[in-house]
């Protein structure tokens, strides 16, 4: 058997997509309250985990800090879509020292209450 646990965390941060045609208000500086679900999936471990919620929080927590009141644009490389912003936090945690290697199966990342991007392996 396989289980998924997931852990939901926020930030705040402003980005632009300047590659946008001129008239899209996307284009502009404008910024989102961002919700960010990240799941993690295998077998239950001898502790009766996937993995611990607060090795999820420990491997999140730098990754939050470095987008939390950030200007987005700064931090990733490419355009900071929401696609490019949820590729990017599986990058991160694919590297992250405190959860066992490849356990993170999918990130959500909210902009907004009405949109989403899911990243999958």
């Amino acid at each position: 058997m396989k289980f998924t646990v997931s852990k939901k965390f926020t930030f705040e941060a402003a980005h632009s997509l300047p590659h946008l045609p001129v008239g899209h208000k996307c284009r502009n500086v404008h910024g989102h309250s961002y919700v960010v679900e990240v799941f993690c999936t295998g077998p239950l471990d001898e502790r009766g985990f996937v993995v611990d919620y607060a090795e999820i929080s420990a491997a999140m927590k730098p990754v939050v800090d470095q987008l939390d009141h950030r200007n987005l644009n700064d931090v990733l490389p490419g355009p900071t879509t929401a696609e490019n912003v949820a590729r990017w936090i599986m990058g991160q945690l694919d590297q992250a020292a405190k959860l066992p290697a490849r356990i993170v199966s999918r990130v959500d990342v909210h902009e907004t209450a009405k949109t989403c991007v899911r990243v999958e392996r």
